[in-house]
């Protein structure tokens, strides 16, 4: 089981203190440091100083880190053209050494594009499937060779495809709780497939929708990963678990729905998502500048699981 970190920075972080979870992720063993791409705070937080963009992070942190892998659970697909994302995300793979996975998502909250002026067209879901065929059609192009696409949304015409991202092939990941567009979608061109704050039941049986997609077009349904992002609330005690929640959730509440309790508690949930087919979890922290957090993970849950 891989353990990764999962940050929500809209809530609000610096650049630094990012870059001191990420150091920390890879100084601790953990496997990969990824973030949300938003550029609005949600509920009661205050969000400040204000946004950080996600790709630009990446490429300050594929600067400032040598191991561990880096990405978005998930890139606003209404955020950035896929033309243009195609060649951010291979730049920052060839900045980092070829450490970048492509989380890639439809877009979804309709405040912070009007906040910021982005534009929220209606059909989303379709947007986002020709942009995964471009993205990914665009890095699969040989080098001298075109690629030219005719879509509803996007027209490509004669594009050098360049750059390419140092690895052979970037990951992709999809995720989602829709019954069928999504599990169509990432059987075709998931690497990974990530089911996001959700119940062990539910988790099982949308990794048996996918797999059978994926099936479907050919594929193996073993060629993907399978994953979870929960939120992580870990404490030596009870006392030190409800200090932890005190930033704004219910302990009970976490437990239900996440991963929450002393480390032998979260252990044995993380079993109960590994039976139910995950491979991986996408640990959320809430609070960014709580090292000691990562540090109790990784001693006494990481450690647990290898």
């Amino acid at each position: 089981m891989d353990l990764r970190i999962f940050t929500e920075p809209q809530q609000g972080a610096t650049y630094d203190t990012l870059l001191a979870v990420a150091k920390a992720t890879e100084d601790l063993g953990f496997d990969a440091f990824f973030r949300s791409d938003h550029y609005l705070r949600m509920g009661s937080a205050d969000g400040l100083p204000g946004p950080t963009d996600a790709w630009i992070t990446l490429a300050g942190l594929a600067r400032e880190t040598k191991r561990i892998r880096l990405g978005t659970l998930m890139t606003a697909g209404t955020f950035r053209l896929p033309g243009v994302l195609a060649i951010q995300v291979a730049q920052v793979d060839q900045m980092s050494g070829g450490r970048v996975e492509l989380g890639l998502g439809a877009g979804w909250f309709e405040e912070e594009h009007k906040a910021y002026g982005i534009p929220f067209p209606k059909e989303k879901f379709a947007r986002l499937e020709e942009q995964l065929a471009i993205v990914t059609g665009l890095w699969e192009t040989k080098v001298g060779e075109t690629f030219s696409y005719d879509g509803t949304y996007y027209q490509l015409t004669d594009s050098p495809a360049l750059p390419k991202p140092a690895q052979s092939k970037v990951p992709v990941l999809i995720g989602g709780h829709g019954a069928t567009r999504t599990p169509r979608l990432a059987g075709r061109y998931a690497d990974e497939f990530n089911m996001p704050f959700a119940s062990i039941e539910d988790s099982e049986r949308q990794f048996g929708r996918v797999r059978a997609a994926a099936e479907e077009i050919g594929r193996k349904g073993t060629d993907l990963v399978y994953s979870n992002a929960l939120v992580a609330c870990v404490g030596k005690d009870d006392a030190e678990v409800a200090r932890r929640a005190a930033i704004g959730r219910e302990v009970e509440e976490l437990k239900a729905n996440g991963l929450a309790g002393t480390p032998g508690e979260v252990v044995e949930r993380i079993g109960r998502y590994a039976e139910a087919g995950s491979q991986r979890v996408y640990l959320q922290i809430l609070d960014l500048d709580d090292l000691d957090h990562l540090e109790l993970v990784s001693s006494q849950v990481q450690s647990q699981l290898g």
